[in-house]
């Protein structure tokens, strides 16, 4: 059968996974009514297309951070790739690589960090980070990473606790014993709130460490969870390079705004003096369109990853790519924008109450 849309890739990874990983990839906080909002938000806002433009030429290329990328979608970070594939993280830096976007490589990932490198060598590469308690073992990651040529550091500051993912509390989830955290040694503490490898993030972790975290590395840092106006000013306050707008998927405090609707108050505190990503709820050519036309540099992908990465590996993420890819220059065409410098705010409005 060909998979005509993302939801046929979501279809193949619910039968094809275990339950409790399918759970725990799909799962929310609480009731997961961020979760949802985050995909319904955009069925909210219509669009305005312009017509006799001369559409015979359309250019999807655009930059972030200085690397230009094939079209305004890369790969977000999601943990534990290993979970749906064999060669997990490995398997979708190969196809970041092939098809010219940027991959965020987790703290949290299954394969060793130059094992990904070596898989993919002209990738573009982030690191996500989640600060250690230990602050040398940050360190050293952070290090590690910078010689291996990874391009910009992604801090995700939402997770002081982790949020009340009753799937996982229900299943128990945890790694199989097979699998492991492979950057990072964490043991897993008996009674813990989880029974994943998360109980070393500092929960202490705060404004004044951005200046020790420019202080080990010379790669721009971006801030993954900002969701207001008064923390897009303190971002620009401490001099970060870049936001990526984010509630995690749904997955931590519950009854947050969905991305895009949290994205005008951060583009607007930030008045184009560093770049805005966004990730969180983007299913459809026409979602990417919309995010960008709020202000959005571009977009990142989350579970839609993983689920292809779960139908072939490598393949399946090249897939669900194109497949974006494709709705995404055709949505460019319908509404009359030849290049991404062409999407606007004019190009969206939103229904009268």
């Amino acid at each position: 059968m060909a998979f005509v849309c993302l939801a046929d890739f979501q279809a193949y990874a619910k039968d094809n996974l275990p339950k409790p990983t399918w759970e725990f990839i799909e799962g929310g906080a609480d009731e997961c009514i961020t979760r949802d909002e985050n995909i319904s938000a955009y069925k909210k806002i219509r669009l305005r297309p312009r017509f006799l433009r001369d559409m015979s030429v359309v250019d999807t290329r655009t930059t972030i951070q200085g690397s230009e990328i094939s079209f305004p979608v890369c790969i977000g970070p999601t943990s534990f790739h290993c979970l749906c594939w064999p060669d997990g993280e490995k398997s979708t830096a190969k196809a970041a690589q092939a098809m010219n976007i940027c991959y965020v490589t987790s703290t949290f990932s299954t394969c060793y960090f130059e094992d990904i490198v070596a898989c993919a060598p002209s990738g573009l590469r982030w690191l996500q980070l989640y600060v250690q308690r230990d602050r040398q073992i940050t360190k050293k990651l952070i290090q590690e990473v910078e010689t291996l040529g990874y391009k910009a550091l992604v801090l995700t500051v939402d997770t002081a606790a982790l949020g009340n993912r009753l799937q996982d509390n229900r299943n128990k989830f945890s790694l199989p014993k097979s699998m492991s955290v492979k950057n990072l040694h964490v043991d897993i503490e008996e009674n813990a709130e989880s029974l994943l490898p998360v109980s070393n993030i500092d929960p202490s972790t705060c404004w004044k460490d951005i200046a020790w975290l420019r202080s080990i590395t010379q790669m721009p840092i971006i801030l993954k969870g900002i969701l207001t106006r008064e923390d897009a000013e303190l971002a620009i306050r401490h001099n970060v390079q870049g936001i990526l707008v984010s509630n995690h998927g749904g997955r931590q405090l519950d009854t947050v705004p969905a991305t895009i609707d949290a994205l005008t108050e951060v583009v607007n505190a930030v008045q184009g003096r560093i770049e805005v990503y966004l990730d969180g709820g983007i299913r459809t050519g026409t979602d990417v369109l919309k995010a960008l036309a709020l202000g959005a540099r571009c977009i990142f992908l989350g579970r839609p990853i993983l689920w292809g990465l779960t139908y072939k590996g490598e393949e399946g993420v090249r897939q669900v790519l194109n497949l974006l890819k494709k709705e995404f220059y055709k949505s460019m065409i319908l509404t009359g924008c030849r290049s991404v410098s062409e999407i606007s705010q004019d190009l969206v409005q939103f229904p009268r109450l």
